[in-house]
């Protein structure tokens, strides 16, 4: 056991000694949304003296949304149009910036968290109405964290599904953690400070579980015998709650056929989907997310990509600063203690600008390849609409497809929305598990459960169908698939047996 442990250890090492800090950067900036990305580019341009945002007139002849018309690196003669006054007056605010230096520190880091004040993780809303990472962000802020904490809250708020629980394991959370954001921590200390995110509100946010998520709400609900029956049923009778055998639990727990009722009715106060519930009250619609891609469709099924811009304006690296450090490469003999400081910094300073706008280059083009294969994967669903037209697809189909490794492919897909003619979906709404008959044919997972769903939703609710029966009607549909994985997929849509279903 300690052999292997050592081997991860050592394993996780080596991964992270590959990630130089501007693939760290990369990684951060490709996981961003687009309303997130123009935060961040505001706060590069007034944290680097050396990064600005290119002429008005330079904007306007670069209207395509397409990624080779984004934002380049390319400073040679971008700001020829500035005035000598302008000029003049960055010259003095870099002398200002000279002064300080050896006790700078602002100079912004390649950090693997975002800024407190950024939108986290989710879609990103209009006007004043705050989307449900916004108001976890705002909870974490009024806790006392030591920056590891930080990060770490940071991380498994933004690894909170739409329903407010955390599906992944505290292991594969201290490994992205390690591998990705380089920041290194136990799975203790990621239990820690998860205990912390389960007192933010709503009650039961970031829940592992169902049977967690309940817990956490009726033990916020006033202390009485009423709580502590509750807690005891979900903890040690919530297999044959699932199963609604009431008749075992009220033996079980010896309840009267009141108190049985009156826990029955305690339980409907309990929200299995606490994220949900913050949503529509936070005002969360499509109508208030920012699209990062744009797909049109022709009336000929001529299929259009662009990526959406928003604000992110052209960037370049300060005329004054490339000048400062050629006016000093030239002087190189006479150079004094402080020039060959102020060199160092101007420098530091133009290589941050330079790797920035390199970053955001890549970023734009590793989204599109991305998008481009999506959109040819899914080309039928992207024509017509019809959810029924969607094709298995996985993250290694797309990784092949673009030559991107599967967790890059995940990064571009992770809150990342796409306005289509039908409307605006999650990028991750196209990535579905298939299923493969016994002749060997593929079938879309979603595919089947939209024809089971429709199968349950016609049935006769006096007498409903059993899932062997469900089982037989999907093959008279076409889906020849088992007993058991009918079974599977109704229970991932939340259907309960026919006995529960009867009406």
């Amino acid at each position: 056991m300690a052999q292997k442990l050592i081997q991860t250890e050592i394993q996780k090492q080596q991964m992270q000694q590959r990630l130089s800090a501007q693939q760290m950067l990369q990684v951060r900036l490709l996981e961003m949304p687009l309303s997130e990305l123009e935060q961040d580019i505001n706060a590069q341009i007034d944290d680097n003296p050396a990064l600005e945002k290119a002429s008005e007139s330079t904007d306007s002849n670069n209207e395509d949304n397409n990624y080779e018309d984004d934002i380049t690196g390319d400073n040679a003669d971008a700001n020829s149009d500035e005035t000598e006054y302008e000029r003049e007056e960055k010259e003095d605010a870099l002398d200002s910036a000279l002064e300080d230096i050896g006790r700078d520190d602002q100079m912004p880091e390649y950090e693997s968290h975002s800024s407190n004040n950024n939108a986290d993780y989710e879609e990103i809303v209009y006007g004043d109405t705050r989307s449900f990472y916004d108001s976890l962000k705002e909870q974490m802020d009024m806790l006392t964290l030591t920056p590891k904490e930080h990060d770490i809250m940071e991380y498994l708020i933004g690894s909170i599904d739409n329903d407010g629980i955390l599906r992944k394991d505290l292991d594969t959370i201290c490994d992205e953690l390690a591998i990705y954001h380089n920041v290194d921590c136990t799975t203790e200390e990621i239990e820690n400070v998860l205990k912390k995110l389960q007192t933010f509100d709503p009650a039961g946010i970031g829940a592992r579980s169902l049977q967690e998520c309940l817990v956490l709400q009726e033990k916020r609900r006033p202390a009485g015998k009423l709580r502590d029956r509750m807690i005891t049923l979900l903890n040690d009778h919530f297999d044959d709650l699932m199963k609604n055998h009431w008749d075992k639990i009220t033996q079980s727990m010896a309840l009267s056929s009141d108190q049985t009722a009156e826990m029955r009715e305690e339980l409907k106060k309990l929200n299995p989907k606490p994220g949900a519930s913050l949503g529509e009250t936070q005002g969360r619609n499509l109508q208030q997310i920012t699209p990062d891609f744009v797909v049109d469709t022709d009336d000929d099924g001529t299929l259009t990509l662009s990526i959406n811009k928003g604000d992110i304006p052209e960037l370049k690296v300060s005329r004054s600063f490339s000048d400062m450090i050629d006016t000093y490469k030239k002087n190189k003999k006479n150079m004094n203690r402080q020039d060959k400081e102020a060199l160092l910094y101007a420098k530091e300073k133009v290589d941050k600008a330079q790797g920035y706008i390199e970053a955001i280059r890549q970023r734009q083009q590793t989204m599109y390849a991305t998008m481009h294969a999506i959109m040819n994967w899914q080309r039928k669903f992207f024509q017509t609409g019809d959810e029924a037209d969607l094709k298995p697809m996985k993250l290694k189909d797309i990784a092949d497809k673009t030559g991107y490794d599967m967790s890059t492919i995940s990064r571009v897909g992770n809150i990342k929305y796409v306005q289509t003619r039908w409307g605006i979906f999650p990028l991750k709404f196209f990535f579905t598990d298939g299923y493969t008959t016994k002749d060997g044919e593929e079938l879309s997972t979603r595919k089947i459960k939209l024809a089971l769903k429709d199968i349950i939703d016609k049935e006769d609710k006096s007498k409903p169908l059993s899932d062997d029966v469900l089982t037989a009607e999907m093959k008279k549909k076409g889906f020849p698939i088992a007993r058991r994985t009918v079974a599977k997929y109704r229970e991932q849509m939340n259907i309960p047996i026919a006995r529960l279903r009867k009406q």
